[in-house]
C-alpha cells in the first residue's frame, strides 16, 4: 500500500486538561500519514486519482482551531476519524499530534500522541 506523508501542520488551538489551556490556547503540530492506492494517479498524473492535500491540511487545521477537548488523545482521534470519514480513498491513517510547549514545570520537551486508525470494513 502507498503512503502520503503530510508533516508540520501547525495550528493554534484550545485543547488541554488545564483550564487556562482551553482559554489561552497554544500551538499544536500535526503529522499525518495516509495509506491509499496511488497506482492510478502515478499513471494518469490526475489529481482526481489521488487526494488533494490541501483539503486534508485544511481539515486538520480547522479541527485544531475549533475543538475544545481536555485530552490531546481525543483531538488526535477526532482528526483520524474525520479523515477516514471524508476521504474515501484512504484506508488507514496515522496521526501524530504534538504540543511543542507543554505547560509542565521544568519540562522543556514536547508531548506527542501517535495513533493509527483503519477504515472499518463494510
Amino acid at each position: 500500500m502507498d503512503c502520503i506523508h503530510l508533516t508540520g501542520i501547525r495550528s493554534y488551538g484550545y485543547t488541554g486538561y488545564l483550564p487556562e489551556e482551553q482559554v489561552l490556547g497554544q500551538w499544536f503540530e500535526v503529522d499525518v500519514r495516509l495509506w491509499l492506492d496511488l497506482s492510478t494517479a502515478a499513471k494518469t498524473d490526475a489529481i482526481a486519482d489521488t487526494i488533494d492535500y490541501r483539503s486534508i491540511i485544511s481539515l486538520v487545521q480547522n479541527l485544531v482551531k475549533t475543538s475544545k477537548f481536555a485530552l490531546v488523545e481525543k483531538l488526535a482521534g477526532t482528526i483520524a476519524d474525520s479523515i477516514l470519514q471524508q476521504c474515501d480513498r484512504v484506508t488507514q491513517v496515522q496521526v501524530t499530534l504534538s504540543k511543542p510547549a507543554a505547560p509542565i514545570p521544568d519540562f522543556g520537551g514536547k508531548i506527542s500522541i501517535e495513533l493509527t486508525r483503519n477504515k472499518p470494513h463494510p
